[in-house]
């Protein structure tokens, strides 16, 4: 017997077409706060421009396959490119525009793109690099602004808004195989050279139809989501592919992210969802605490991902603010989504909220397993620690560029997450730590994870990272490096002491230091590695108390 059904293939263009169709009046709205009101474009209009960016893309010698970078904010523009450069058989490359100069010269050439697509904000910082970059054939620059920095000898430079004009409103979307590529991100190269990570039209819409169900973002054309993880980070998180299957609105904040700004677009944009790192979360809570708003803002979700979210986080929006927070997590290399942390149906009250703080239950495509040192596999029983391993339709089977899959990332097919956590019965994954940030003392694992969690949940706390330390006598001791909430003080002993009061006293750091911010990496992570350097340099003033009972 064979399969009666008809071989239609997931490709974006697909996406692209339901999406003008069949939610048309669906709208992409950007912050402007210099209007009164933000702009509105309709999925339809969003279809039409993609069609003329093709276009003129085709006109400018691009061609299937070809590599189309992009170096822009979140908004209306580049959501038409999201759509135009896969749909038209070329490879979508959103650069991270928080990387130095270096990093982003050697991605472009490790990508080898073509083309690459600039907002008017950031023509001074691109040009700074575009000088570096060989592969370049011509800069496009999206909105008005004095394009003479871009001046570099055999490189074009036009205005969006006048190469899309004339151009014809309709493109022949060729019907390129599914699992050829659509689009490329590379890692924030934490701990080596970027990586990067060749995404399929396949596992884009696989991607788009799984992180849309109601166990994940619940997705529908009710919502208007605010996509402030940016479109660089992971294609922000598919969403701009999610809201083209399902209809959900975009409220996309462009550069304007701060917590007061970000609080005026959600009650303009009339934003139900919202996606973001911890770190904006907070501010955004920080924000709202201090200035209550005269209406409760229309969000009623916030999905939270990129690093683990405190428990005062969830609670201070579920009880000050009636938003509740649904954390996820995933990799670049996951597309990036894995877990969601929506209760079981049977749940409530603490039950429900110790499952919201975990990592979330296992998508239904998304395989896991844990293993240990020896690599022995390991019961899913909520207690035992291990090493996860995944493997899915859209997590990567290896690195661009690599001819075989490197060994210290891939175990027989599987991704090695490089995190350490453990699996309940029924799917649910709590990560205690990075497998490289895990603190090994006396012999014992101490979560730092665990322990900056608690530490946010003090009051006069608002932010805290914790590393391991060398010590002659345990191997390692967790130093905890902590940024003091504005007008409030709390010394180590009385940071100790609340840390006493929830995990054990061996776990409770001896040594103390304080900063007035955390460094992050480049999509909003802790970086700890630039922490323990500054240790290893002597330039943190650290405060050494009597150790408890180690």
């Amino acid at each position: 017997m064979h399969s009666t059904m008809q071989n239609v293939g997931l490709q974006i263009r697909r996406l692209l077409d339901h999406g003008a169709t069949v939610h048309g009046g669906s709208q992409i709205i950007t912050a402007d706060p210099a209007r009164d009101q933000p702009a509105r474009v309709d999925f339809a209009d969003i279809a039409v421009n993609a069609a003329r960016l093709a276009n003129a893309l085709r006109a400018l010698g691009v061609r299937s396959g070809d590599r189309v970078a992009t170096f822009m904010w979140n908004n209306q523009q580049h959501v038409e490119a999201y759509f135009a450069v896969p749909a038209m058989g070329a490879v979508l490359h959103p650069l991270n525009i928080r990387l130095t100069g270096d990093q982003i010269a050697y991605i472009v050439d490790h990508a080898k793109d073509k083309v690459v697509i600039v907002d008017h904000s950031l023509v001074d910082a691109f040009a700074a690099i575009l000088p570096e970059l060989t592969t370049i054939e011509c800069v496009i620059v999206n909105g008005t602004h004095d394009i003479t920095p871009l001046d570099v000898p055999g490189v074009p430079v036009h205005h969006y808004d006048a190469l899309l004009d004339g151009q014809p409103v309709a493109y022949s979307w060729p019907d390129v195989d599914e699992t050829s590529p659509a689009a490329v991100c590379y890692t924030s190269g934490t701990t080596g050279r970027p990586k990067g990570v060749v995404y399929s039209h396949r596992s884009i819409y696989l991607h788009a139809l799984a992180s849309s169900l109601p166990d994940a973002f619940d997705l529908s054309a009710r919502d208007t989501v605010l996509a402030v993880v940016p479109q660089f980070h992971v294609l922000a998180w598919g969403l701009p592919y999610s809201a083209f299957l399902t209809g959900a609105s975009l409220a996309m904040p462009d550069r304007h992210l701060g917590p007061e700004p970000l609080a005026r677009f959600i009650t303009a944009a009339k934003a139900t969802k919202g996606a973001a790192v911890p770190t904006v979360w907070t501010g955004l809570l920080h924000h709202l605490d201090r200035h209550p708003p005269r209406e409760p803002l229309p969000l009623r979700e916030a999905i939270v991902g990129g690093s683990a979210m405190p428990a005062s986080l969830l609670d201070g929006f579920a009880q000050r603010h009636n938003i509740t927070m649904v954390q996820g997590w995933g990799m670049t290399e996951m597309s990036p989504l894995g877990t969601v942390s929506r209760p079981p149906a049977h749940t409530s009250g603490d039950e429900a909220t110790r499952y919201r703080l975990t990592q979330g239950r296992l998508l239904g495509p998304v395989e896991a397993k844990l293993i240990d040192d020896a690599g022995r596999e390991l019961p899913w029983d909520d207690t035992t620690v291990g090493e996860l391993l995944v493997k899915g339709p859209w997590v990567t089977a290896t690195y661009h560029g690599d001819t075989e899959p490197d060994p210290e990332k891939f175990l027989d097919g599987w991704l090695r997450t490089g995190d350490v956590g453990r699996l309940s019965s029924d799917g649910y994954l709590t990560l205690t730590d990075r497998a490289k940030d895990i603190i090994k003392s006396g012999g014992e694992w101490i979560s730092s994870v665990e322990l900056e969690g608690l530490l946010a949940g003090h009051p006069a706390v608002a932010e805290a990272a914790v590393i391991g330390v060398p010590d002659d006598k345990w191997g390692e001791r967790p130093l905890a490096v902590v940024v003091l909430t504005a007008g409030h003080t709390a010394t180590p002993a009385e940071l100790r002491g609340y840390l006493a009061d929830h995990v054990a006293r061996w776990q409770v750091p001896e040594q103390w230091a304080y900063i007035d911010e955390v460094p992050k990496t480049s999509v909003g992570k802790f970086d700890k590695k630039v922490l323990r350097a500054q240790h290893a340099a002597g330039h943190l003033t650290v405060e050494h108390l009597h150790p408890t009972n180690t």
